[in-house]
């Protein structure tokens, strides 16, 4: 079975661009190689310095980006263009765009304009380019497959900023992060940059405790301070796992089953919410990747009626999932289950009607069709378009395809 490779972000005090480069150097990224890379973008007066550090007792990288202080403040269209004139490998520059244009867009949305008009100041400094490039390369270097990151802290206080006096986390920060599991820390200051949380937004693909794999490296990387509380340190685990193997397709047009196997069931018991809340969460889950939602109703505790609330969903939507239920409705704590599941294979044809085209939905199982249905929303638009009941337009799509 083929293996892929999975990084693993663990940041028990937050994440900045800089501790990800550090945790990346500390894994076994080449240091030289990164200089060397870096000497393909048009930026200039920097240099790049590693020192072995402790924090609590735990020996890791600091990584520094060491420039004069710059006046010079950058668009998104600068940053993207300085990128683009580069002779970085192509993989790299669209990942290192990318990770721009996402804080770009969380920049605008805290200012109320576009990202396109989104002047950077700290983040478009040539230290901020660095550490964003930086992570791109050494993230394409090392052939990672996967990203996954605990929950973040993202600390408490105030910053200084050329904007001026801001509560953190920074509102730049608070927006980039939305959808992504967060906790509280001890700590009262900046925790999470935005740098750090754009890596996080751009690469992850779930939040949570480590996926099964087999560890291969560690790396540690390390913050300027060292705080009483907590190591300032941010762990870096790679390894393999097994990649799951596509499901052969066995009908020509058939949609293979890539559900099949083990989903998280995320279940609560609510009694205290309004009818229309409801409607509106099971709608805004299934649109965020459920991939089924459904209120069942029950008898409470006290003969109280109430909701059971029930969502299906793979192991990576899980935590997003999780924090819409709790955001959205008024239920305060839920209950997680594995289960094992089988699908059919599916596949979608058109046939020709009396009232025009309608598209039936059949369903497969070892090649054979099994169950057949016209998809209903076809059917309503042509019944209240050619003006005649519903069910003549269904059984004439039925009849239709047997014809056929």
């Amino acid at each position: 079975m083929k293996e892929q490779k999975i990084l693993y972000l663990e940041c028990p005090t937050g994440i900045s661009g800089d501790m990800c480069m550090a945790a990346l150097i500390d894994l076994g990224v080449d240091l030289a190689m990164i200089r060397r890379e870096l000497k393909k973008l048009p930026v200039k007066g920097y240099t790049l310095r590693t020192t072995t550090e402790k924090r609590h007792a735990i020996s890791g990288t600091r990584f520094k980006v060491i420039t004069k202080k710059e006046k010079h403040h950058r668009t998104f269209r600068d940053i993207e263009k300085l990128i683009a004139d580069s002779t970085l490998d192509a993989k790299i520059q669209k990942l290192s765009i990318k990770i721009f244009k996402n804080l770009a867009i969380a920049e605008g949305k805290v200012h109320g304009i576009s990202h396109l008009k989104v002047h950077f100041h700290e983040v478009g400094a040539v230290d901020s380019i660095v550490d964003i490039v930086g992570v791109a390369i050494a993230i394409t270097s090392l052939g990672i497959e996967k990203v996954y990151t605990s929950p973040i802290p993202l600390g408490s206080g105030w910053v200084d900023t050329d904007h001026g006096r801001l509560p953190i986390p920074a509102p730049a920060t608070l927006e980039i992060i939305k959808g992504i599991p967060t906790v509280p820390s001890p700590i009262t200051m900046e925790l999470t940059t935005p740098t750090g949380a754009v890596i996080i937004k751009t690469l992850a693909s779930g939040h949570g405790m480590a996926p099964p794999m087999t560890v291969e490296a560690i790396g540690y990387g390390l913050g300027g301070k060292d705080f009483r509380e907590l190591p300032n340190a941010m762990r870096a685990l790679m390894g393999t796992a097994p990649q799951p193997s596509p499901v052969k397709q066995k009908t020509t047009g058939a949609t293979p089953c890539s559900e099949q196997g083990s989903v998280v069931l995320i279940e609560t018991n609510i009694d205290d919410m309004n009818p229309q809340v409801a409607a509106y969460l099971l709608d805004r889950l299934i649109k965020k990747g459920a991939l089924d939602a459904y209120l069942t109703q029950i008898i409470m505790k006290k003969g109280r009626p109430g909701l059971l609330l029930t969502v299906l969903t793979e192991e990576r939507k899980k935590d997003l999932l999780s924090r819409i239920i709790l955001t959205e409705s008024s239920s305060i704590g839920l209950r997680y289950s594995t289960a094992k599941r089988q699908c059919l294979e599916r596949r979608i044809i058109k046939v020709n009607t009396p009232f025009g085209t309608i598209r039936i939905k059949e369903s497969l199982l070892d090649g054979s069709v099994v169950n057949r249905q016209p998809e209903f929303e076809d059917c309503k638009k042509a019944a209240l378009k050619n003006k005649v009941p519903l069910k003549k337009v269904m059984e004439s799509a039925t009849s239709a395809k047997k014809q056929r």
